[in-house]
């Protein structure tokens, strides 16, 4: 840290428990300053060579004897005060990054100028301050820390401008170019803890990060951060990413401090507004601050109750990068205690996606797989309507769902969360599905589920009907004999005496056994459907239409190809 010595006296200022300072002196004080609630008893020589304000308040005032000061509002209070004071009187004073601020505003309002006297205070801070403090990095970053207690003074000296350029510029630099100190404390790579850089048998020295600098920028104020931030971009020498992940770093460390509890019981506008004020700084680049993080900023803000305009800019940006999100991600607590999860904000970022011009095939497909991870997760919160649950599934178009296997999960959870679900709503939802979509495996489960529809099970048995037809079918030439004997036994299509659907003691195409009530359930079906020529809640499925007509055999083609 850099330092500067003035005056060559020793330090004489003495004090009591009352609040009183005073000078070991021969001489009597002449004249009494109050400071806020110090009292220091000095005298007027020393002081008024080098004060041109104590001048004007000395002859403003009435007292013969001994005269008082009052001074209420001098930058940098008490002490700032004494070690103007101690200057006026030669005695040694060490001025560094922690006090040069409050000296040099105090020194400004005491108006310690040239005019006064030559090579007064106002004048060497300034010197050591372009020469020292502003050249160095940390002495930058500390004397701007300690400027904020000293608004508007520090402001109207530019000792806040200069930091901020200072900083910035250090910032800047080519990072083989960077020789000073500075905090880095995040985890390294794996692969370079596992990897150590080694050239000959020389070990190299680490590179700098690119984000070297914003550690060292932690504790302070947003204001300051995003002075600093818009000075970097302003340079044009700093990448997008770079910036990015600093104000990233910088935002989860300042907000890591507060609670959770504390941002739902809404925190305070200062919180709010370093929310607010992060949002306004995320570069415009796609990709230069993760989804994550942008995701995580929008959780805070719905629990802080940010402004409309915060969250319509998170709500764009997120969308334009939504397939680089996680389901755990999307997981955004609703602002309303009766409902677990904000499904009205994911809505509107599969929106935002759908509408954005970046989006590509790939990331229409991964978003999609994403729409139906997220609706699993939330399926069993027992107040997530049906309506918000129908409304996001169908934001995916069909085409791009190549299976149905994690939408038939999500439904199956939903069902399970909503036992009380009426017949309506039960069709509403498993109307989504396309059951020709459905895997081996889903449709096992699925035939097994007593949850489903009476009318969806019958769908998938006949999918699965069809699909050992066309294998069947598909059989000719390349397969054996034996090989279709086996499979025709495993999956049997019409067994003597069977009455044209494909269940044969309670079994499906494929062997696998359906659970005892949907079988009484879709049994009763079929014999009321025989009765009331076909107007059961099946009637709509191929199998159970006309059974007498709707004989399921293999298709045309095949039926003359495996002869």
């Amino acid at each position: 840290m850099k330092f500067m010595k003035l005056g060559s006296k020793p330090d004489s200022f003495q004090g009591d428990e009352k609040d009183q300072r005073f000078v070991a002196s021969e001489l009597a004080a002449d004249i009494i300053v109050h400071v806020g609630e110090v009292k220091f008893h000095l005298h007027k020589f020393p002081l008024l060579s080098k004060s041109y304000l104590l001048q004007k308040l000395l002859m403003a005032s009435n007292d013969d004897k001994v005269d008082e000061i009052c001074i209420t509002d001098i930058p940098g209070g008490a002490t700032a005060f004494e070690t103007c004071a101690k200057f006026c009187y030669g005695m040694t004073v060490t001025l560094n990054a922690h006090n040069v601020a409050a000296t040099r505003c105090a020194a400004e309002y005491l108006e310690m100028h040239e005019t006064v006297e030559k090579g007064n205070l106002a004048y060497k801070i300034e010197v050591f301050l372009r020469t020292s403090i502003f050249r160095s990095w940390k002495d930058s970053i500390i004397v701007l820390h300690t400027t904020r207690s000293l608004l508007p003074w520090a402001e109207d000296l530019e000792l806040i401008t200069h930091c901020i350029d200072s900083i910035a510029s250090n910032a800047c630099v080519d990072t083989s170019k960077v020789e000073w100190s500075y905090t880095y404390n995040r985890k390294q790579l794996l692969s370079e803890v596992l990897n150590p850089q080694q050239w000959n048998g020389v070990r190299k020295q680490n590179q700098v990060p690119k984000d070297w600098w914003v550690e060292d920028l932690f504790e302070l104020q947003v204001h300051f951060f995003k002075k600093i931030i818009l000075a970097i971009s302003a340079r044009g020498r700093m990448s997008s990413q770079v910036i990015g992940a600093a104000l990233e770093a910088y935002t989860c460390h300042r907000l890591s401090s507060l609670g959770r509890e504390s941002m739902r019981k809404g925190g305070d506008s200062m919180t709010t507004s370093f929310v607010e004020t992060v949002i306004s700084l995320l570069p415009l680049e796609k990709g230069s601050v993760s989804s994550k993080f942008l995701l995580r900023l929008l959780k805070v803000g719905n629990l802080l109750s940010i402004g409309e305009t915060g969250k319509k800019e998170l709500t764009k940006r997120i969308g334009r990068q939504l397939e680089d999100a996680s389901v755990r991600d999307l997981l955004i607590p609703a602002s309303a205690e009766s409902a677990m999860y904000d499904i009205d904000m994911i809505l509107s970022l599969v929106e935002e996606f759908n509408c954005s011009a970046l989006a590509s095939g790939n990331s229409r497909t991964v978003v999609a797989k994403l729409v139906d991870g997220y609706l699993l997760e939330v399926a069993q919160d027992p107040n997530l309507p049906l309506s918000k649950f129908v409304d996001l599934a169908e934001l995916v178009p069909n085409e791009l769902r190549p299976l149905h296997d994690q939408l038939y999960h999500a439904i199956d959870a939903y069902l399970k969360g909503h036992p009380a679900l009426g017949k309506r709503e039960r069709k509403r939802l498993c109307g989504l599905l396309n059951c020709k979509k459905l895997s081996v495996d889903a449709c096992a489960h699925a035939l097994q589920n007593e949850r489903l529809p009476l009318r969806m099970v019958v769908q998938i048995m006949y999918v699965e009907h069809m699909r050992v037809s066309i294998s069947m079918a598909s059989c000719q030439g390349g397969c054996s004999r034996s090989a279709m004997a086996t499979e025709t036994q495993d999956a049997p299509v019409d067994s003597s005496g069977d009455d044209g659907r494909s269940i044969n003691n309670g079994k499906t195409t494929r062997g696998m056994v359906l659970p005892k009530k949907i079988l009484k359930k879709l049994l009763s079906s079929t014999g009321q459907s025989g009765e009331n020529n076909g107007s059961s809640d099946a009637s709509g499925s191929p199998i159970l239409a006309n059974p007498e007509k709707q004989k399921l055999t293999p298709p045309r083609k095949a039926r003359h190809s495996v002869s």
